[in-house]
């Protein structure tokens, strides 16, 4: 264990903003889990297109993307040796289609990562009760995940329904590192990255790196407690509208343009990643309702981010960082970068203009966005709390919003889709 980042995973951390795609079978038969009983025939995409939805991603500034290749019921989007409960026993492509290799392709295409997401609960396979077996079963699927589509990106674990259930995460771990070394690994066996701890996209202040072998946070005021400490960066994970797959009848649940971004000012812009689920539909393209309001958002923040005013930075009496502009300059935004190679360190900041405070916080991390009043400045001091802190660099914006947008409550879907009361 270390408490200092891999390239890959600072990599990780610069890239920041991802797609979800949550697809499969559950996509059209209205429901979010299934039991895994669903006829695998109902999976019939009349215009699937994944370069539509890498397309997308590309257009709203997105780094990577991760599907549901396998999700809760077990239902494989790749033809795969292990089990029929998948694409080949549908009537898409005749029974001969693979969505995994055709996103596979459309993302080599538009060099953009791709992630898979590979349940470890299996409500299909007749084996899952056989955890010795099962094991095997899964190993198989993953390996083959791992060898037939080129370098992931990323490898998403969801805990959900394997509550007291312990898999074979030895194994799974070897098998990652042999053929996919580099991919990032979310939340289970031996992760890379790890869940915020909620579906609402949102992380908090401090957002910690640097956890103890349970995930937590072992760092008090920038000090590390003894413990089994590892560098942890968190991913935030929501979808745009009040479900995870499309739905026919929830449109009303879609985000606003300004929901999204009080979401990315409080993932991204804590230091966090940021996973935006934006389904495709049952055409197997994006809907056009989705895609409208994704690059709506996406707009805005290119729009407000897209020309900063770089300072030169200094060291300045009393250890505070000075940061000068080569002329005045009418800010009401600024990122603070932290020099993360050695690890994360700052516990604290404070950013002054003339002696007086504009903006505080506590951790910095790869980004830390910063809203306030617009003021004409020159020169900014930055306090820096913690044994070993650094900056990386500044920016700031000018961008008419002197304040981040608020969170609104959001409306429910329209009807239940769960089989269970959990999800």
């Amino acid at each position: 264990m270390t408490t200092r980042p891999t390239p890959a995973q600072l990599a990780w951390q610069r890239d920041g903003f991802g797609l979800f795609l949550h697809f499969g079978i559950n996509t059209f038969n209205g429901r979010e889990w299934s039991d895994g009983t669903l006829d695998p025939t109902s999976f019939d995409p009349t215009s699937l297109d994944t370069r539509q939805w890498v397309r997308t991603a590309v257009a709203a500034g997105a780094r990577y993307v991760v599907l549901t290749a396998k999700h809760h019921d077990g239902f494989c989007l790749w033809p795969t040796a292990t089990t029929t409960y998948s694409v080949a026993s549908s009537p898409w492509r005749d029974g001969r289609g693979d969505v995994v290799a055709e996103l596979a392709e459309a993302c080599r295409e538009a060099d953009i990562g791709l992630g898979l997401y590979l349940s470890p609960w299996d409500r299909n396979a007749p084996c899952y009760e056989d955890p010795e077996a099962y094991d095997a079963f899964y190993l198989e699927q993953l390996t083959e995940l791992c060898t037939r589509y080129g370098p992931l990106y990323e490898l998403w674990f969801d805990g959900a329904g394997s509550e007291g259930r312990t898999y074979d995460w030895e194994a799974v771990t070897a098998l990652i590192s042999e053929h996919q070394p580099d991919a990032m690994v979310f939340n289970m066996g031996a992760p890379t990255i790890r869940w915020i701890g909620n579906e609402d996209g949102l992380a908090s202040d401090p957002c910690r790196y640097t956890v103890d072998s349970t995930g937590i946070s072992i760092y008090d005021d920038g000090a590390a407690l003894l413990g089994r400490a590892r560098y942890l960066p968190p991913e935030c994970d929501v979808p745009i509208r009040g479900h995870w797959f499309w739905q026919p009848d929830d449109l009303h649940t879609l985000k606003s343009r300004e929901h999204l971004l009080a979401i990315w000012y409080r993932s991204l812009g804590l230091g966090a990643g940021l996973l935006l689920n934006v389904p495709p539909d049952r055409t197997g393209r994006i809907d056009p309702a989705d895609g409208a309001r994704l690059l709506e958002f996406t707009a805005e923040v290119e729009r407000s981010f897209s020309r900063p005013f770089v300072p030169r930075l200094a060291t300045g009496p009393g250890g505070t960082v000075e940061a000068r502009f080569t002329r005045p300059v009418v800010l009401d935004h600024l990122e603070l970068n932290e020099e993360l190679t050695d690890g994360q360190f700052i516990s604290g900041h404070e950013v002054l203009v003339d002696g007086e405070v504009i903006a505080s916080g506590r951790t910095v991390g790869v980004r830390r966005i910063h809203a306030f009043p617009p003021v004409e400045v020159t020169k900014l001091s930055i306090r820096l709390t913690g044994s070993g802190s650094r900056l990386a660099g500044i920016s700031g914006f000018f961008t008419g919003r002197g304040a981040a947008p608020a969170l609104e409550e959001q409306p429910r879907g329209a009807t239940e889709k769960f089989d269970d009361p959990v999800h």
